[in-house]
């Protein structure tokens, strides 16, 4: 399943927005706070598609009877540039567990494109809901890599991927590699640069959030 919410107009066009705006992104601290914003939308969107189970509640006048979540997911990301959009997710799953992963792609003067794992430390996560937060989904091979090993890893229940931005390449790849999963995307763009870079995109999203890194 892909949902795209900008198939549907709603306040998350303008987070988007303000995300894409050269002049509005210079602000670092509405940057990380519109991620987070997109962060929750999406989380509230997947959690319509969860379990959840009757329970009854006491209020000063009587009881009330509703339905809530039967088991918190799991959220991991991959960090840095997750790390905003994770809060996002964490504020709306405020019980969840959460992972985290490090991986980063390196261009070798060929021109080859090399992904690393530096390492992986999540919670148990069989028979979890796991959702895997990661911003900009461009060429989609980090992002395979990461899941393709915690599915070899760990009999998860269901898998979600949550992306402010994606290619359609990238889209096209997860889809293929990642059959199961469920993705979640604020919009996608038709273009990458040959760094792999989308276009028209928003930048590179760790060093807006963060700060400029060294090569």
């Amino acid at each position: 399943m892909v949902t795209i919410l900008t198939k549907e107009n709603s306040i998350a066009n303008h987070y988007l927005v303000e995300l894409r705006d050269v002049q509005i992104q210079q602000d670092r601290m509405r940057f990380r706070r519109n991620l987070e914003r997109l962060g929750e939308i999406i989380a509230y969107e997947i959690s319509k598609t969860l379990a959840y189970k009757p329970t009854a509640v006491e209020t000063p006048l009587g009881t009330a009877t509703h339905h809530v979540l039967e088991d918190q997911p799991v959220l991991a990301t991959i960090i840095r540039a997750g790390l905003p959009f994770h809060q996002g997710l964490l504020n709306v799953f405020d019980r969840a567990d959460s992972g985290f992963i490090a991986a980063y792609r390196h261009t070798k003067k060929s021109g080859e494109m090399e992904i690393h794992k530096k390492y992986t430390n999540t919670p148990d996560l069989n028979d979890k809901v796991v959702i895997v937060a990661d911003p900009m989904l461009a060429t989609g091979r980090s992002l395979v890599l990461c899941c393709k090993d915690l599915l070899a890893e760990y009999n998860i229940k269901e898998l979600h991927i949550a992306v402010v931005i994606a290619s359609e390449e990238g889209l096209q790849h997860v889809r293929a590699f990642l059959p199961e999963a469920n993705l979640w995307i604020g919009d996608v763009d038709n273009e990458m640069t040959s760094k792999a870079y989308i276009v028209p995109g928003l930048g590179d999203a760790g060093d807006l959030a963060y700060g400029n890194k060294e090569d």
